[in-house]
């Protein structure tokens, strides 16, 4: 099916539950925000609801349910360190349909994960950043 194409997005990364699943939705996931209007327009063409919050402009939620998401800077280095609100990074969505209780739809699933400018998130400490250019 065409419309289910992955999209290449550029984002503002935030709620990066990478390697560990979110409490709430049991999990592995990352809220991609900030994307421009093209963006938008090819993830609305796909059947992928964005969604839209003053801290977060237009967002989506990527997730996968059984797979830790994988992250590298722009070179291959996988990162390994926790992720802060704030980084940047390119991010191919894989759309996917999914049907549950007599109720369809498309899902957000979530391919590569490139950290274009990366800000670690350091309990009690300062964060220290990084800029990969793609």
């Amino acid at each position: 099916m065409d419309n289910l194409k992955p999209v290449v997005v550029e984002a503002e990364v935030m709620w990066a539950f990478l390697d560990t699943p979110n409490e709430m939705s049991g999990k592995y996931q990352v809220d991609l925000c900030n994307l421009s209007a093209k963006s938008v327009e090819d993830l609305k063409a796909r059947g992928i609801n964005v969604k839209n919050k003053e801290d977060k402009g237009n967002y989506v939620t990527a997730k996968s349910m059984n797979y830790p998401i994988k992250a590298e800077l722009s070179d291959g280095t996988p990162v390994t360190c926790k992720i802060k609100n704030g980084s940047k990074a390119k991010a191919t969505i894989k759309p996917y349909t999914w049907s549950w209780k007599g109720k369809t739809g498309v899902g957000t699933g979530i391919g590569k994960l490139v950290i274009t400018n990366l800000i670690e998130y350091v309990e009690g400490g300062t964060p220290t950043e990084e800029d990969d250019s793609l």
